[in-house]
């Protein structure tokens, strides 16, 4: 079983602090810049430091997209510690022997970050952790990426939680923190010559280009989309709004959610807030919802710390050797939203220029490559990985075990028509129609059958159905029972 890295507290008389950014950029609710800060006292001096990490960025799954969106980030955090009296500094190379490296450069006394779930991440810290200590340097880490650590809930038994329901009782049960204030003032070194750091690279440095158009990035468009959706009461509207593609009825803050440019702490803070305006039961249903969803977040965090396993595999051992059939070409159609599904294409055309997909849509296309193409199901959580800015280990691969019905859903065995998810979430074509320009003409019942007749298909140069979803359908099921039965 994984452990948190514990704390380390030490002093010194002139401290010198590194603040190690990771998935955390920004300077507002931030706990180990706020810690820093507090502990070196006005006689030290505290210095921010990003790593690009090569085996992160030549990973095979990273695009330039998320690579662009990232630096956007991280040019305004870079103004900010600037603004404050500070610098964030940056390196390219192995985390830990660069950490070490610049620590002994700088004298530093202190490493401060803020921890993080994913296998690799923890690996990552245990080593820098190990290392920075044997060189006399103080560590210490914080909680960050969710409200409540991983190993500060569990069952009454004493066991992770499996199933979400319960976890949900639970966790919003326990007392949340407050988000730390942002800092007034940071205190950087005298000099910064003769340090192992480079230049904020480009995208092209990095060699990476992006070819989509990204949303506003950095820390203050975190928070004006946090307030937007809080302050300006979309928060009260979210249920009967959320599963409508064609509508802005979410928050649109995953991507600044899987950077870390608004603090965990700061938006459980404007949902409480939102509470008090509440004003129908509607209303009070919107805002638990939305709560909800973070806890979502946050259980796939806690899942994937006490089973990294799920990294590489299924939950459900049954579904560890599915006879998935992962034709190519039909994966590939599936990728370029070429199935002859309207909903289907749509949502795929969405992620591929826009980095972003409306999850009611992620759950209709993975439950399509998954129960109607009968294909694996970590080809389109890797596929996932490369395109949404948002990509994130826990929630992506949790999402789509869940679709994949090898997950911890207590009733695995769920399949989503894509005609009635059409009929359903978007009645009027209107979100089919934005991104298959080509279906104009159409009408609606046709948008949403799933069964374009094939002279307008011709006509358009759209597809017929690359697959018949009543025949797959029951394949997947046949193919389920069978598994279940032998395992």
């Amino acid at each position: 079983m994984p452990e948190l890295v514990h704390n380390l507290v030490g002093t010194a008389q002139n401290p010198i602090a590194i603040v190690w950014h990771r998935r955390d950029l920004r300077i507002d609710d931030h706990p180990a810049l706020s810690a820093a800060i507090a502990q070196v006292g006005d006689r030290g001096k505290v210095v921010g430091l990003f790593i690009f990490d090569p085996d992160i960025l030549d990973d095979g799954v990273t695009e330039g997209s998320k690579v662009d969106f990232m630096l956007g980030c991280l040019r305004e955090l870079q103004a900010n510690y600037r603004r404050l009296g500070s610098d964030l500094l940056f390196m390219l190379g192995q985390p830990v022997p660069s950490i070490c490296a610049l620590a002994q450069a700088m004298q530093a006394t202190h490493v401060f970050f803020n921890q993080d779930v994913e296998p690799f991440a923890i690996k990552r810290d245990r080593s820098a952790t190990d290392s920075l200590q044997s060189l006399g340097i103080k560590v210490q880490s914080f909680v960050d990426i969710g409200l409540i650590a991983p190993d500060a809930i569990a069952t009454q038994a004493g066991e992770p939680y499996k199933v979400y329901t319960p976890f949900w009782r639970n966790w919003q049960s326990k007392p949340k923190p407050q988000p730390f204030d942002a800092p007034q003032k940071i205190t950087g070194l005298d000099t910064y010559a003769n340090l192992p750091t480079i230049a904020l690279p480009s995208l092209r440095d990095l060699k990476f280009i992006n070819d989509i158009q990204l949303p506003k990035t950095g820390e203050a468009a975190a928070l004006d989309l946090l307030n937007q959706f809080c302050d300006r009461n979309g928060i009260l509207r979210y249920q009967p709004e959320r599963d409508f593609p064609a509508h802005a009825g979410t928050s649109t803050l995953s991507p600044h959610l899987r950077f870390g440019t608004v603090g965990i702490r700061r938006v459980w803070t404007a949902a409480i807030a939102a509470q008090q305006r509440v004003r129908s039961e509607e209303e009070a249903i919107s805002v638990t919802t939305w709560q909800q969803e973070l806890a979502w977040r946050e259980f796939y965090q806690h899942v994937l710390f006490y089973f990294p396993e799920l990294e590489t595999g299924a939950y459900r051992p049954q579904m560890r050797q599915f006879p998935w059939d992962d034709d190519a070409e039909k994966f590939e159609a599936w990728c370029e939203g070429r199935t002859g599904y309207p909903i289907v294409d749509a949502a795929m055309r969405q992620l591929n220029q826009t980095g972003w997909m409306h999850n009611r849509c992620r759950m209709i296309v993975a439950s399509f490559l998954t129960k109607d193409l009968i294909i694996n199901w970590q080809s389109g959580e890797r596929y996932f990985m490369q395109k949404l800015l948002d990509g994130d280990l826990a929630a992506n691969n949790g999402g789509w075990q869940w679709s994949a019905s090898s997950g911890m859903d207590p009733k695995p065995l769920r399949i989503f028509n894509p005609a009635s998810q059409a009929r359903k979430y978007d009645p009027e074509g209107e979100y089919i129609l934005r991104w298959l320009p080509e279906l104009q003409g159409l009408t609606t019942a046709e948008l949403l059958s799933s069964n374009i007749p094939p002279h307008q298909c011709q006509r358009r140069g759209y597809p017929l159905p690359i697959v018949d979803h009543n025949i797959q359908q029951q394949r997947f099921k046949k193919l389920y029972q069978d598994c279940k039965l032998s395992s």
